[in-house]
C-alpha cells in the first residue's frame, strides 16, 4: 500500500500521464469581430477596422478557403464575418514578392473616379538580435 505523506489540507489525486486524443473540429470558427460590426464613416473604419484587418489577415494565413474568399472579394468576406463598410469604401488585396498579403483601403466618393488611400496594412516579417 502506498503512504500518503501529503500535508495539504486538501487532498488531490495525483494527475494521470494519460493523454486522450481529440478529433480536431472539423469547421473552427475564427472570428473578426465581436458581434456585427457596421462602420459608416471614415473616422470609424480609421479606429476600428485595422484590428478587424488584422484578424482577417491571421485567419487567411491559417484558413485557405478564407484566404481565397478574401482574395476574391474582400468586402463579401468581411461582410459573411459581420463586418459592414460604408459604401465608398472598398479593399484591394494584392500579394508582394515575399507573398505576404498587403491590403489597401480606399474611400471613393458617389460619382467620382478619385479614390484616396485611407491606409493600408502588410505583413512584415522582421528578426532582431
Amino acid at each position: 500500500m502506498k503512504r500518503n505523506d501529503s500535508t495539504a489540507l486538501v487532498q488531490v489525486p495525483t494527475p494521470s500521464t494519460a493523454v486522450a486524443l481529440r478529433d480536431a473540429p472539423k469547421e473552427s470558427k475564427l472570428t473578426l469581430a465581436q458581434g456585427d460590426v457596421v462602420l459608416s464613416n471614415r473616422e470609424e473604419v480609421r479606429n476600428q477596422l485595422p484590428d478587424i484587418l488584422g484578424r482577417a489577415l491571421a485567419r487567411a494565413w491559417l484558413d485557405d478557403q478564407f484566404e481565397r474568399e478574401f482574395t476574391v472579394d474582400p468586402l463579401k468576406a468581411l461582410a459573411d464575418g459581420g463586418v459592414h463598410l460604408p459604401s465608398t469604401m472598398f479593399i484591394e488585396v494584392s500579394k508582394t514578392t515575399a507573398n505576404r498579403p498587403k491590403l489597401v483601403v480606399y474611400e471613393r466618393q458617389h460619382g467620382s473616379k478619385f479614390k484616396s488611400r485611407v491606409f493600408y496594412l502588410q505583413l512584415v516579417m522582421q528578426a532582431g538580435k
